[in-house]
């Protein structure tokens, strides 16, 4: 065979040795079925052997996205905030607020920037709440601050971080209430009785102290009826509202008050029920004496006049001018004690005897309603009370009976609009009393109904 081998000529001997070789290596690599078996033989994974991963085809790829594509689209991500709730403690500043809810004080000397309209964040009291939202990543996008139950503050985040502040208002519902009394004792408890709060039944008081003296008119018998508004919030009861409507039956006669949209109160047929004077100076209190020209002075113990009105109440308490006027005196001497007299219109002087201060000085300008003294017990008495007179023209006048000049009532179009509002709703009161009294068979103290 060597003999064989060296006979064949050189080049072909090169080319016989070249082709053996590209055979070997050929047969020494593994076909394509040949390795993608190799790869499959065992299911489970061995240390330090090497395992084939089928990558899906370029095509397989195209297939997936298209299969994603036609899936129904996912809704939006929730993007509501996290919301903490801070109640201001006894000696909580504002920046530790911030800090207990991790905002920092950059952010809050960003919000107070706003001025005014946040100015109240700086005057927070113990037991008010601050609520703060704060995205995912932690920053501050809205503020909440209640100013009352209607009212809250809120800051918010604008979309270039900037702050804004805007105060939000919750709808009030407003529902109607009806209220009725007897007097058997006095106004106050029969107001209390029928479930009036104390500023209405003061309210109520100043509706009618132009035409009713409180501390001496009053007698066992009266009656009053009451509409007024309440409001609610969400289904829950805020506070009391205005009184919409009230009557009152005094010594047998009858009062009505309707309140008009300028916010004042006036009678069905659009007088006003303001009049020039107060008929009493003072809070409705117990008098000591009525108006008695022949009154037994408890001092003299002689008959002697009594041009006035005795008001008892403890001492300080406010005493108002009865009316618009100019003070003409306001000094001190043994018989009045402190006093003050005070000019009007038409020639009507008012006198204020037996202060215990006086808060006016002579010359000086006063309207009905200012307090211009504090009751009390100097010059000749025998105990704390309001001397009140009257004069027309020199003359002393009873101020619990005197006719009094009104204010201006409504006139034109204003007028008749009101009269017809008046009507309705005096009957809807009026409709309330019969519909309670026909519910009981005694007549009633003092009743509410909703």
């Amino acid at each position: 065979m060597r003999q064989f081998i060296t006979k064949i000529p050189t080049q072909h001997r090169v080319l016989i040795a070249a082709t053996s070789v590209f055979l070997s290596v050929i047969l020494l690599f593994p076909s394509e079925q040949a390795s993608a078996s190799k790869g499959s033989k065992s299911d489970s994974l061995e240390i330090g052997k090497r395992y084939s991963l089928n990558v899906p085809q370029q095509e397989d790829v195209v297939d997936q996205e298209q299969a994603i594509a036609d899936l129904p689209a996912l809704p939006e991500e929730d993007v509501s905030l996290n919301w903490s709730v801070l109640q201001v403690q006894k000696g909580d500043a504002l920046s530790a607020l911030f800090k207990k809810a991790n905002v920092s004080q950059q952010v809050m000397l960003d919000v107070l920037a706003l001025g005014n309209s946040v100015k109240t964040l700086t005057r927070l009291f113990p037991g008010e709440q601050l609520e703060f939202g704060l995205n995912a990543e932690g920053e501050l996008q809205e503020l909440r601050y209640a100013l009352n139950h209607l009212s809250t503050l809120r800051i918010s985040r604008t979309s270039d971080g900037s702050f804004i502040a805007e105060e939000l208002k919750k709808e009030v519902e407003l529902r109607s209430q009806f209220a009725n009394a007897e007097i058997r004792s006095n106004f106050w408890s029969a107001g209390i009785e029928a479930g009036l709060t104390e500023a209405q039944i003061m309210s109520l008081a100043g509706i009618f102290g132009w035409d009713i003296d409180f501390g001496l008119d009053i007698r066992a018998g009266d009656s009053f009826s009451v509409l007024y508004e309440t409001q609610y919030v969400d289904g829950e009861f805020i506070s009391n509202g205005n009184i919409v409507a009230a009557q009152f039956s005094n010594q047998g006669h009858l009062y009505q008050a309707v309140r008009h949209t300028d916010g004042n109160y006036y009678k069905p047929d659009g007088a006003s029920m303001r009049q020039a004077f107060l008929r009493a100076p003072v809070s409705f209190q117990y008098v000591s004496s009525n108006f008695n020209p022949k009154r037994l002075h408890p001092v003299l113990k002689t008959v002697r006049p009594h041009n006035g009105v005795d008001y008892v109440a403890p001492v300080g308490t406010p005493i108002m001018a009865a009316g618009d006027g100019r003070v003409i005196a306001s000094a001190y001497n043994n018989l009045n004690g402190h006093y003050v007299f005070v000019q009007h219109a038409n020639n009507i002087v008012t006198k204020y005897l037996h202060l215990s201060k006086r808060l006016v000085a002579k010359g000086d300008k006063v309207r009905q309603g200012e307090a211009i003294g504090r009751l009390g017990s100097t010059g000749r008495v025998t105990g704390a009370h309001l001397h009140y007179e009257f004069l027309v023209a020199g003359v002393h006048r009873n101020p619990r009976t005197v006719k009094l000049p009104q204010a201006t009532p409504l006139q034109g179009q204003e007028k008749n609009l009101f009269t017809a509002q008046a009507q309705q709703i005096l009957a809807q009161l009026q409709t309330n009393e019969r519909v309670l009294l026909a519910k009981t068979t005694d007549t009633p103290v003092a009743t509410a109904a909703p």
